[in-house]
């Protein structure tokens, strides 16, 4: 499904393989694979596209539909999980509108991403379970549960568990970037 939708959303844009790749940072031969489904990109990987192609990261999933109402039902939630040691997001959000929700979740030891990184949006998160350390290049800001942080989110910024539970949190991003 991603390989289809992320096809579709190179032609859209008239855009060739080799063009893409070029203006994500990736290998043609990587993004060939993406394509035809036969690799499932990194979380790193995944944002270089959405980035290039100028779309929220979850859009890379599915197509969206907009009907004005939507039920999000806890199991037919759109899910990315970047891995061990990493964070692992599900779209509480339909999808459509200019307000994403995710529901992350960080094990012990676990992060956003590998290196703080800026996106296009203002972002808000709550902390529901555990201790979430948000870092950025000039402060760190450690909540515990119920403590919400607000930021824009072009201050390059990552999520960390450097605590010995597993943290959950809400975070909701608009316009949506993820």
């Amino acid at each position: 499904m991603l390989g289809q939708r992320l096809r579709s959303l190179r032609h859209e844009r008239g855009l060739s393989l080799k063009q893409l790749s070029e203006q994500a940072g990736i290998s043609i031969a990587l993004l060939s694979q993406v394509e035809r489904d036969q690799l499932d990109p990194s979380l790193d990987t995944l944002r270089k596209l959405a980035k290039a192609l100028n779309v929220p990261l979850f859009t890379l999933f599915h197509e969206p539909t907009d009907n004005g109402i939507a039920v999000v039902r806890r199991s037919r939630r759109a899910s990315l999980i970047a891995g061990p040691g990493a964070v692992a997001y599900s779209r509480i959000s339909p999808g459509f509108g200019r307000l994403e929700m995710l529901e992350g979740v960080l094990e012990p030891g676990a992060m956003s991403s590998p290196e703080l990184w800026e996106h296009n949006s203002e972002e808000c998160a709550v902390v529901l379970e555990g201790t979430l350390t948000v870092e950025f290049s000039d402060e760190v800001h450690v909540l515990s549960a119920g403590d919400s942080i607000y930021f824009d989110s072009k201050r390059a910024h990552r999520y960390i568990n450097r605590g010995n539970e597993r943290c959950i949190y809400i975070v909701a991003v608009t316009p949506p970037s993820f």
